[in-house]
């Protein structure tokens, strides 16, 4: 495994990051341990997860997973770099959220921060982040709930999810005020069918310094050899969610029809060099992995260890091209 420093901390981070939404809905506890294990033997140090992670009527099972893979001892716990999140309300079934149990008020900070750390059976969270913006909390209130918690021990550092970029430029330039430390990292949707983050908000992470985490990095499993899965017969994604509706689109079809062609003249496959493309891009940490199986964790972990050629970066570019910077990609 490769390490790399999380944005401007002095954290080191594997450059793969296990993502673990798939952690109670589609594999069950045994499982779910077994695969942390297995991605903790390969090298991988940095676990991401969510407090509403578990599936519609079962939110919070993904920490409660994690929480008892923590208590099988083994110095689990402290080898890993834990990030979850804070946003979105717990509350399980049809049940409507209770005031305040949601967004990033203080009074929710503290009470989701408290309650995710009785789940993951744990007395801190490494990198605590912000699901989404609240575009109704001031970041005074959001950055004094936050010192409040460093102080105590509790969390180590704050990120954000999907935010824009003047939203990382506000929150940053709203702690610089108060000697925070600010946000460290960005988790975005960024993979090379989805080149819009490079636009604003990777240059906004790359300027204050945080690391970005992409999400999605195979956009659904369109990039993942979708086609040739679709051709083959084979129980995928790419006849679900994004990628099934992606592939209706006779244009985009096209083009992922060239990147599994490109990708089979070279004998690479299509999930490793979407992975391994992601890690050669400026400013990226690296990207998040959420595995079902043992096999699909086996693939990322291959990609670490690819290095795409310049011929074969130059054609994924031609075929995915980016969006180019802002403003000159829409001004000039």
């Amino acid at each position: 495994m490769k390490y790399t420093q999380l944005g401007r901390t002095g954290l080191k981070v594997s450059r793969l990051v296990l993502g673990t939404m798939n952690f109670g809905p589609l594999a069950d506890e045994a499982y779910s341990h077994s695969i942390m294990d297995a991605a903790l033997d390969a090298g991988v140090n940095f676990f991401d997860t969510a407090n509403v992670y578990g599936g519609p009527n079962n939110r919070g099972r993904t920490e409660e997973i994690i929480g008892t893979w923590f208590a099988k001892g083994g110095e689990r716990r402290d080898k890993v770099v834990l990030a979850t999140k804070v946003y979105g309300n717990t509350t399980n079934g049809d049940q409507p959220p209770w005031p305040n149990h949601d967004k990033l008020s203080a009074v929710n900070i503290r009470r989701a921060v408290d309650a995710s750390l009785r789940r993951l059976g744990t007395d801190h969270i490494d990198v605590y982040q912000f699901h989404h913006v609240d575009r109704n909390t001031p970041w005074d209130e959001i950055w004094q709930a936050i010192d409040v918690l460093v102080q105590q021990g509790k969390i180590l550092y704050a990120g954000s999810s999907n935010f824009a970029g003047w939203h990382i430029a506000r929150a940053n330039e709203a702690a610089a005020r108060r000697n925070s430390l600010g946000l460290v990292s960005e988790q975005c949707l960024y993979n090379l069918a989805e080149r819009s983050a490079e636009m604003e908000v990777i240059p906004a992470a790359e300027g204050y310094g945080l690391g970005v985490i992409p999400w999605s990095p195979l956009q659904g499993g369109l990039l993942g050899g979708a086609i040739r899965k679709e051709r083959e017969g084979g129980a995928s994604r790419s006849a679900e969610g994004r990628s099934g509706q992606a592939l209706a689109d006779p244009t985009l079809r096209a083009k992922v029809q060239e990147y599994e062609d490109l990708l089979e003249k070279h004998g690479i496959e299509p999930g490793d060099a979407a992975l391994a493309w992601l890690l050669t891009r400026p400013g990226v940490t690296g990207p998040i992995v959420g595995p079902r199986t043992r096999e699909q964790l086996d693939s990322a972990l291959r990609a670490v260890e690819l290095e795409l050629s310049d011929e074969v970066l130059t054609e994924l570019d031609r075929i995915f091209p980016g969006p180019g910077p802002s403003p000159e990609s829409f001004a000039w």
